[in-house]
């Protein structure tokens, strides 16, 4: 597969170069240019994120109603109804105050803009105001008409160029990119977490009503506990395998440093390596305390951080 310095691509280049826009040839390698992260930043950063996708929104609102669904079988079915009023409480706390991360977690994961690029800067009026150098090239999209930093890649769902983007999840209604990959990995663990714990309660609520008494166990006929129950046990199992999976592989993706597309297109590393452990504070924060694991504290994502605007 080629470098993708070789692709054709819509360029600007410097004064004393030849040929604009179209991107008709193929380049060779330029030299990059270093931009601050500011320049780049989309000017929606702090205001509300929200991609109005339909498919997107269904996957969003059926993911807070399995949640819902798993807080009342645990609750109503589960919990209330049983003789030990601590094993209640402390089950009934812990589920609770997970499901409230996870959900938590969920909507800074959509709500928050993933780093897309702004929109239609790539103006002549704006490349010139770079004071671009003989020699060196801007690389603009062609969808959005953005000027594309390095690692952005071009989403066809939100419509914009996104920065470090790992990949489009319809389940957050968003893309996974450098502002919000910590937000969808917290989601992915509190959701595994959950769906962990009401597994174990399943196992332990069918051990307690095969030894007592069925219509004492549940405030439910014994045919709607079962049913209910079996709904639970397989919704857990299943968000818990997915979950798990996606847990561990955006952890990879964080410590190697390189994101799914990236990955997936086999593109060529341009970029400065690190060590695992400062890569994991790139996208979590510094230094590691507990609101690496709170969906409400902002990790700042090293604020003098450069990008180069190729591709």
């Amino acid at each position: 597969m080629k470098s993708p310095v070789h692709r054709c691509r819509d360029v600007e280049h410097g004064r004393g170069q030849t040929g604009t826009g179209a991107g008709t040839n193929c380049l060779q390698a330029e030299q990059r240019i270093p931009i601050s992260k500011d320049v780049i930043t989309s000017s929606s950063a702090s205001a509300m994120w929200f991609i109005r996708d339909a498919c997107g929104i269904v996957c969003a609102v059926i993911t807070w109603l399995l949640v819902f669904y798993a807080e009342f079988v645990v609750l109503f079915v589960m919990l209330l109804p049983s003789k030990n009023l601590t094993y209640s409480i402390v089950n009934g706390t812990l589920f609770n105050t997970l499901a409230f991360l996870a959900l938590a977690s969920h909507l800074r994961a959509m709500c928050t803009d993933p780093g897309a690029v702004p929109k239609g800067n790539a103006t002549k009026e704006y490349i010139e105001s770079l004071q671009l150098k003989p020699g060196q090239v801007v690389y603009k999209c062609p969808k959005c008409c953005s000027i594309k930093p390095d690692r952005a890649h071009h989403c066809s769902v939100c419509k914009r160029c996104i920065r470090k983007m790992d990949h489009h999840c319809p389940w957050v209604n968003n893309c996974v990119g450098e502002n919000n990959q910590k937000y969808f990995v917290l989601f992915t663990m509190y959701i595994a977490l959950i769906s962990l714990h009401a597994l174990v309660m399943v196992v332990f609520h069918f051990l307690y009503c095969f030894e007592d008494d069925w219509t004492k166990c549940s405030s439910f006929s014994p045919p709607a506990t079962v049913i209910l129950l079996i709904l639970l046990c397989f919704e857990g199992l299943l968000f818990l395998i997915f979950t798990s999976v996606m847990f561990g592989t955006q952890v990879h993706s964080i410590c190697t440093d390189e994101t799914g597309i990236e990955q997936l297109k086999k593109e060529e590393r341009r970029w400065a390596k690190k060590t695992k452990w400062m890569n994991m504070r790139a996208v979590f924060g510094h230094p590691f305390s507990l609101l690496w694991f709170s969906p409400f504290s902002t990790p700042d994502h090293g604020k003098a951080e450069t990008y180069q605007y190729v591709v």
